[in-house]
């Protein structure tokens, strides 16, 4: 998809002063700030893609290269090293934060503040069979950060001993000119006297000695879907570690593991399971009771029954996590060749070794085991 034209983003000619464009940018940054628009996508695309166009157009030689090559000017990084695409949200705010200043309350001072974030927390949680086929709700305790609740996560006494950083004057960064033999070159840094937070502890909390955490331990509650599988990794929001004097809390990862069924194999959504019977049931067929993942089912064994052979039950596997469908549940036939027998029996088989129907004669439609396999998986 080809880019938009800046000049178009921006909304001025070609022949428009470099103070009409900063003019024009302000409004745009302004009509998209994310403070003004929270948690809007379009909007939050809108600002970028003005603060791309303004950083080309504001500086005098990529102006120049762009008005004469348009977008190609600066694709792959451009001849000189220029590269007008992905910028981040810190590196609009840091870039041009001077130009919200002082407009409605919100801008660079505001966005300047560093807001710290909690570490996450990793855990595992086991499910059987069952809990993997109809979902689980958990509630899991578990030793985190959370916020003090003597300073409300300030490390500040009482919550309220604290005042506006000095260095920084609560904005949480410090601007640095620079002279260079291209003019003056700014700046800006997280504020090293306030770690970014624009103000200063005046007098600790007692009880998290101005950290704003304390250790604990918590009860988290929470669902897991049906259909996870092994190694499934799920992300509770905001049960995480607290951060330290405020901010936002992490994220609680929950890894999955599975206990083995006694009788039941998993193979992605279905279900396998190795049934065997006698000599007798294979010939004469029979009836026999399987496992599910809710109880006993009972299936029929047809007469002439051939080892290898699988049963298909459909619909008694797994769902899948995405609710697109339900596995099966694979019987797969095995029989059971007794390694001793009695005189006796010895007998009954050594009469029926010469026997027609003893004589292996395999027609078209018994298959080999390479061939049952290939259709099956097909």
């Amino acid at each position: 998809m080809s880019k938009k034209d800046y000049y178009e983003i921006l909304e001025v000619p070609k022949t428009a002063t470099q103070e009409e464009i900063k003019k024009a940018y302000r409004k745009k940054a302004i009509q998209y700030h994310p403070d003004k628009n929270p948690d809007d996508p379009k909007a939050e695309a809108m600002f970028k893609e003005s603060a791309e166009a303004y950083e080309i157009l504001s500086n005098q030689e990529k102006r120049a290269r762009y008005d004469q090559f348009g977008h190609a000017a600066f694709s792959n990084g451009g001849s000189n090293g220029y590269h007008s695409g992905g910028m981040s949200m810190d590196d609009i705010f840091s870039s041009f934060g001077d130009i919200f200043g002082g407009f409605g309350g919100f801008g660079g001072a505001q966005r300047g503040r560093r807001v710290s974030r909690g570490s996450d927390l990793r855990i595992k949680v086991k499910l059987n069979l069952k809990e993997v086929a109809e979902g689980a709700e958990k509630k899991i305790k578990v030793k985190k950060y959370i916020s003090c609740d003597s300073c409300s996560g300030t490390g500040a006494k009482d919550g309220t001993s604290y005042s506006t950083c000095s260095t920084c004057g609560g904005v949480g960064q410090v601007t640095r000119v620079t002279n260079t033999f291209l003019g003056q070159m700014q700046s800006s840094s997280t504020c090293p006297t306030c770690a970014g937070q624009g103000k200063s502890i005046t007098h600790k909390c007692n009880t998290c000695y101005g950290e704003g955490i304390i250790a604990k331990e918590e009860t988290i509650s929470f669902n897991i879907p049906a259909g996870v599988a092994e190694g499934m990794q799920l992300k509770i929001s905001g049960k995480g570690n607290a951060a330290r004097r405020g901010g936002i809390n992490g994220d609680l990862l929950v890894i999955v593991t599975e206990e083995k069924h006694p009788d039941l194999i998993r193979d992605g959504n279905d279900l396998l399971f190795n049934l065997y019977i006698n000599l007798s049931q294979a010939i004469l067929g029979s009836t026999v009771e399987i496992p599910t993942i809710d109880n006993k089912v009972k299936i029929k064994i047809d007469a002439g029954t051939q080892p290898g052979k699988i049963l298909r039950l459909r619909g008694k596997g797994l769902p899948d996590v995405n609710g697109y469908r339900t596995g099966d549940l694979l019987v797969s036939i095995n029989i059971w060749i007794p390694k001793e027998v009695t005189k006796e029996e010895a007998k009954i088989f050594e009469k029926l070794k010469d026997s027609p129907n003893f004589i292996p004669n395999p027609g078209k439609d018994d298959k080999s085991f390479f061939d049952r396999m290939k259709n099956f998986f097909q």
